[in-house]
């Protein structure tokens, strides 16, 4: 029989990989530095190649390395699907630890209103929440570092199961002294003509607004980008330019007590909200039921 890297060789190889200092490493694995490093020499010795060029600084992956710990990531996501399994037979559903992502364009605005019943009705659940723009949050997903993750659609998901929960649909908003803040509803025309103020690079909700909305376009971008839908929304109340804001957001006190108003679009678009997983796991019916737990909540479903 062939002798075969441990998982802990494994664990240390792609904590390295992505840290890039064995210090940091080690903290990931809960080790010592010296055990990282001695689990490091271990594997190269055992694969007969380099996997890592050390320096006083900083530490450089092979290609040899590089390649290996992606190999090695795959095994040990397996590995732990072997304990989710073994778990989910001796739980019931929504029990015990969960991981969740979410976007920053929908946690704050839809799971306060949504996760003091979810915790009334399964207080066993061990809910962990992580907020990150959906790229990071996504490529977590993968790697195992959260279970599901609440994103805002349409999104490129190769290896990974969505169910969508509802449509969130965007409204005009602009300054209460605006010209258009009492009219019926905004055409298309009269969106193009507009300063219009989006997110900054990065956040998918400015991506929507150029794709759904068929604004891709729109040549009237002002310079400014802000960071967060709170930003944005202060932005247009200092009539600054207009923007269009989910319906989720527009929900919210933030939006609600500003010096905005808020206008239908005459042809409706939406942003689509979903809950995503891996597909390769054991815990897909406890994700649908998550999913159908949480629309309910939603006062627009």
């Amino acid at each position: 029989m062939k002798i075969l890297p441990s998982l802990k060789q494994l664990e240390y190889l792609v904590a390295l990989d992505e840290e890039k200092h064995f210090g940091r490493a080690a903290d990931c694995c809960n080790v010592t530095p010296s055990t990282v490093s001695a689990g490091i020499r271990d594997l190269e010795v055992l694969l007969g190649s380099a996997l890592a060029e050390r320096t006083n600084r900083s530490v450089m992956m092979t290609p040899f390395g590089q390649e290996v710990a992606g190999k090695a990531r795959s095994l040990l996501r397996s590995g732990e699907e072997i304990m989710e399994l073994a778990s989910a037979r001796k739980r019931e559903p929504l029990t015990g630890a969960l991981h969740m992502g979410v976007i920053p364009t929908i946690g704050p605005f839809f799971l306060p209103s949504v996760l003091p019943d979810m915790w009334r009705k399964h207080p066993e659940l061990q809910l962990f929440l992580r907020e990150e723009q959906t790229e990071p949050l996504l490529d977590k997903l993968r790697r195992g570092v959260i279970d599901v993750a609440l994103i805002a659609l349409p999104y490129s998901l190769e290896e990974l199961d969505v169910q969508i929960l509802f449509d969130d649909y965007f409204q005009f908003a602009c300054s209460d002294t605006h010209p258009f803040a009492q009219m019926a509803s905004i055409s298309q025309e009269k969106l193009d003509r507009e300063p219009l103020l989006l997110l900054a690079e990065g956040h998918c909700l400015r991506g929507h607004l150029l794709e759904v909305c068929k604004l891709e376009q729109h040549q009237n971008h002002t310079e400014f980008a802000a960071t967060s839908v709170f930003t944005l929304v202060q932005m247009v109340a200092a009539n600054m330019g207009v923007t269009l804001l989910p319906e989720l957001a527009t929900e919210s006190s933030v939006v609600r007590d500003a010096r905005i108003s808020l206008v239908p679009l005459e042809q409706p678009s939406a942003r689509k909200i979903g809950l995503v997983w891996r597909k390769s796991t054991h815990r897909r019916e406890e994700f649908e039921q998550l999913g159908k737990a949480l629309v309910p909540r939603f006062s627009k479903v």
